[in-house]
């Protein structure tokens, strides 16, 4: 694995009024330069870990390393801290803060008190990146939820980040929405910006991860390749995971075979019918 950009040493968090602890001597680095996913049940610590990793949050033990260094909590080294690890929440409309996407997109820029001339050539860009120019005065209650994505992002993008964060960003996205997420994530990802992306989408972090982070009950239980992870099916399993579809259809292909150890492969259909038959009885 590369050299890690964020590290979690053995931190803890929980709410205030709640004995539960959502971050449990959580340990986990986050390698540059890769794409990772992070997957595990709703209230396994995922969005938690976001909000402590983008320093929203503090732990009450533990420590959070940026590129080597602890985490400083005073707010000239948190707006620091922020310009280079963006997190895109799951709902935009968490996010959202201003009257149009051209207005939006300038927002942290002017927070940075940058020069009005410089702004307005950093919105243009990322306007452009982001294949926002028919929006860009657009009102943003006007904008479809896959839009109000998309602009969160160049929200998040237009301070050049080195990691970006994003919860869930596929969840009630339609496929073309969906599809259009990716290649944006590709694009940004090809840049040279490390991504760390929660997901219950098996099947996308499978096809997409270089990496893969397995919580529960605010801990890392596994971590590795796509391969690796969901090679450990009996662990997935227990926590009521699953694996992604071409994991399953391998491991039945595998049984067909063990099954008839002496005969040759069926032929394409019939070994279609008899993985759809076998999945129509799970």
């Amino acid at each position: 694995m590369s050299q890690s950009i964020l590290e979690f040493d053995r931190t803890f968090y929980s709410y205030p009024c709640t004995s539960r602890v959502a971050i449990h001597d959580l340990s986990l680095k986050i390698p540059a330069g890769k794409r990772c996913g992070l997957i595990g049940q709703n209230g396994c610590g995922k969005t938690t870990l976001f909000l402590l990793a983008n320093g929203l949050y503090q732990p009450q033990q533990g420590i959070i390393r940026w590129e080597g260094e602890p985490f400083r909590y005073d707010r000239k080294s948190l707006m620091k801290l922020r310009q280079q690890i963006g997190l895109v929440f799951q709902n935009p409309e968490h996010q959202l803060v201003a009257s149009t996407v051209e207005e939006d997109i300038s927002y942290g820029l002017y927070n940075l008190g940058l020069p009005e001339s410089e702004i307005a050539q950093q919105v243009k860009k990322a306007i452009e990146q982001f294949n926002l120019s028919e929006l860009a005065r657009e009102p943003i209650h006007n904008l479809s939820l896959g839009q109000k994505k998309r602009v969160s992002i160049a929200d998040i993008m237009v301070l050049k980040p080195k990691l970006l964060l994003l919860d869930e960003p596929t969840a009630y996205l339609d496929p073309r929405h969906t599809k259009q997420l990716i290649g944006l994530l590709q694009q940004i990802h090809a840049a040279g910006t490390t991504i760390l992306l929660a997901s219950h989408d098996l099947d996308f972090i499978y096809r997409w991860a270089d990496w893969v982070f397995v919580m529960d009950c605010g801990k890392l239980i596994l971590e590795g390749t796509p391969e690796a992870v969901f090679a450990q099916r009996d662990v997935l399993e227990q926590l009521q995971l699953g694996v992604p579809l071409a994991i399953e259809l391998i491991d039945q292909i595998k049984d067909l075979i063990d099954k008839n150890p002496n005969s040759k492969l069926p032929a394409f259909e019939e070994l279609q019918q008899q993985i759809l038959q076998t999945r129509r009885l799970l």
